[in-house]
């Protein structure tokens, strides 16, 4: 792209994300607790009904990981009202889609439906939050589930355990140090009481947000939304103390094995602070400078020009109590670990003492308004970013001005980062190989 043509280029990005609409929505608490959240889009006739429970992984035990996740599934069980095996056979039947995910912070479910569904959105949700089936039939059936998944998405995958191999080295004291899905001996050997007591505690009023966006008139959305939530209980205070890690202050090398690989991969980790945290937006911004697409610093340079790696790539994983910062290399052929090391840290070592160039500066910021914009183009996925900013940002309207802490960022910002937090005696290196037969 000839730079007459990136600037213009650069010009309407900046122009369309300045006239992008403004997400305006309304928030209010019910006596219960429950944070609500209303969008207004009369442009579609379609609603989205949602709830963000504030519980993931780290709200487990280390003898019970695993229970958030599991929760995602089991929630689908039934309700006394709906019938084991009947909640997607309602959603699909009145022109819907649902589905649900977690985190180490939090717990989504969400319905899309005509906007005539906006009753049976909200009363499918309040069933869930209210009286679910909770028995020893759900959770031997979930149990199940959750195993096959594991196999297929972790156990059998190549590579499929370098989530794992992170956090175990990177976190020795917060809950962050186990995987989201967890042990399955952990779900084996818990009672129904234990899955019973885990739903009574977080899946409560005064620890969930729910989001009603879409083509809805508000006052009758209120309506519904106090006649089928307002008279849930209350649940106890939820207090978290999670211990705080040491800072990492030594190079630390560590070795993991995987079966289901031929080539090893080389991991490179740093702990980094909060995703509410400036500093994380700005490890953002260079983790995208770093690897970011084809033509990004370390895969032109490792992967097209020299074929040291046949992958590379740098990742910034954010989170609520601390973020991760990860480069991951697959060597290509002979190449060793001590090559590509020596390489990624004279990257980091230009980052540290160089200004990126004005031009891949002004991509970085292209490429972080064209996110923003996309990121709330559709319905559901403006109801995703008000529960994700209430939730885990304590700042809904985030939704509107978190693309001026992009934009507030400097080339400045990003060399003082990576001087602050990309420093060898700050990291694990983890030699992820193949396991001896």
């Amino acid at each position: 792209m000839n730079k007459k043509l990136f600037a213009s280029f650069s010009l309407l990005l900046v122009v369309l994300s300045m006239n992008a609409q403004e997400i305006k929505f309304e928030e209010y608490d019910l006596p219960n607790g429950l944070h609500v959240i209303l969008h207004q889009d009369n442009t579609a006739p379609v609603v989205t009904t949602a709830v963000m429970y504030h519980v993931g992984a780290k709200d487990e035990q280390p003898d019970r990981t695993g229970f958030a996740h599991f929760f995602e599934h089991l929630l689908f069980e039934g309700t006394k009202n709906i019938k084991r095996g009947e909640w997607m056979k309602i959603v699909s039947e009145n022109g819907g889609n649902n589905n649900a995910n977690t985190s180490d912070d939090r717990t989504y479910y969400y319905e899309t439906f005509p906007s005539n569904n906006l009753q049976l959105g909200l009363w499918m949700e309040s069933e869930r939050m209210r009286h679910p089936v909770i028995n020893e039939i759900g959770v031997k059936t979930q149990n199940g589930v959750i195993k096959e998944e594991k196999r297929m998405r972790i156990d059998n995958q190549p590579y499929g355990r370098l989530f794992e191999a992170i956090k175990k080295n990177l976190f020795s004291k917060h809950p962050y140090r186990w995987t989201t899905i967890g042990e399955m001996e952990h779900l084996d050997a818990a009672t129904l009481q234990e899955f019973q007591a885990f739903f009574k505690k977080y899946y409560v009023p005064n620890n969930a947000t729910l989001i009603v966006a879409g083509d809805i008139n508000p006052v009758q959305a209120k309506s519904l939304i106090n006649t089928y939530f307002a008279s849930i209980p209350k649940g106890a205070a939820i207090e978290r103390n999670f211990e705080k890690e040491d800072p990492v202050t030594q190079q630390k090398e560590v070795t993991f094995y995987d079966p289901n690989i031929q080539l090893p991969a080389y991991l490179y980790t740093y702990r980094t602070p909060s995703n509410k945290e400036k500093d994380a937006y700005i490890l953002d911004m260079l983790s995208t400078y770093l690897s970011s697409g084809k033509s990004s610093v370390l895969y032109k340079k490792l992967v097209d020009n020299e074929k040291k790696a046949l992958e590379v790539s740098a990742m910034n994983i954010g989170q609520e109590d601390y973020s991760i910062f990860a480069f991951f290399a697959i060597p290509m052929g002979e190449v060793t670990e001590a090559t590509l090391r020596k390489d990624i840290d004279a990257e980091i070592a230009k980052l540290q003492t160089e200004l990126v160039s004005e031009e891949d500066f002004q991509k970085l910021k292209n490429k972080a308004e064209n996110d923003f914009v996309n990121s709330n183009s559709s319905i559901q996925g403006i109801a995703h970013s008000l529960a994700t900013f209430h939730t885990l940002y304590g700042n809904t309207n985030l939704i509107n001005k978190e693309i001026d802490i992009y934009r507030s960022i400097t080339r400045e910002d990003i060399r003082e980062a990576a001087k602050k937090y990309l420093n060898s005696s700050q990291r694990v290196v983890i030699n992820y190989i193949p396991e001896k037969k």
